[in-house]
């Protein structure tokens, strides 16, 4: 479970896309709060909740961002993905039209976020099995030839929501430290130009700002 706000080693800021009501929205307050909102209406604007997890041997603390419905107006902005060390996207199982357009989000992601970002591909609403329209193993090969990770969730009955949350940030933390151990006098990686606020910290400041792989 989490820990004081304050206590953390890194904070890693990952996003979430995808269709509009495919439940991104309560894989968020699932994870971060243990909630899930039966009537789920479509906020308008971006938000984001945090939750601090020990992942290693370090506090992790997960910056998790929701499009807020902001995807059905296609005006998600760079500013959305900038930062990110991790994406889940999101379909629903029950619809195949969200798991057809996972290509497009995996493009705009790509083409807005570091080429380096870790991303799970997370087919919610398993509750639902009986509705099932997306196979489970067809989007296990997209995701396998996409170098993707996989899992699939439910936000209603908590089904892989702590493991689909833990595994990418493990992924993320995995990789952060493989790039600390060649650069050990940084306790950061930089997050490119564009970002110069978290390019070097001092190991005495011990957090790590939104690092970037």
């Amino acid at each position: 479970m989490g820990t004081a706000e304050e206590d953390y080693n890194f904070v890693f800021k990952v996003v979430l896309i995808g269709e509009s009501g495919v439940g991104k929205t309560n894989l968020l307050s699932r994870f971060t709060r243990n909630e899930f909102n039966h009537d789920s209406r479509t906020t308008i604007g971006v938000e984001f909740s945090t939750r601090t997890i020990m992942v290693g041997n370090a506090m992790v603390k997960a910056q998790i961002w929701d499009t807020a419905g902001l995807e059905r107006y296609r005006a998600i902005t760079s500013a959305y993905y900038r930062g990110a060390v991790g994406a889940l996207l999101v379909f629903d199982i029950t619809k195949h039209q969200t798991y057809d357009v996972v290509e497009r989000w995996l493009k705009e992601l790509y083409d807005h976020a570091e080429a380096t970002i870790i991303v799970m591909l997370v087919g919610n609403k398993t509750d639902l099995a009986q509705a099932r329209e997306v196979p489970t193993e067809e989007a296990k090969m997209f995701a396998e030839n996409n170098g993707l990770l996989f899992i699939e969730t439910s936000a209603l009955d908590s089904t892989n929501v702590e493991q689909a949350f833990e595994t990418i940030l493990r992924d993320i933390f995995n990789k952060v430290q493989k790039q600390q151990q060649r650069s050990p006098q940084d306790n950061t990686v930089s997050l490119s130009s564009e970002n110069p606020h978290g390019a070097s910290q001092t190991p005495e400041e011990k957090r790590a700002c939104c690092v970037s792989l």
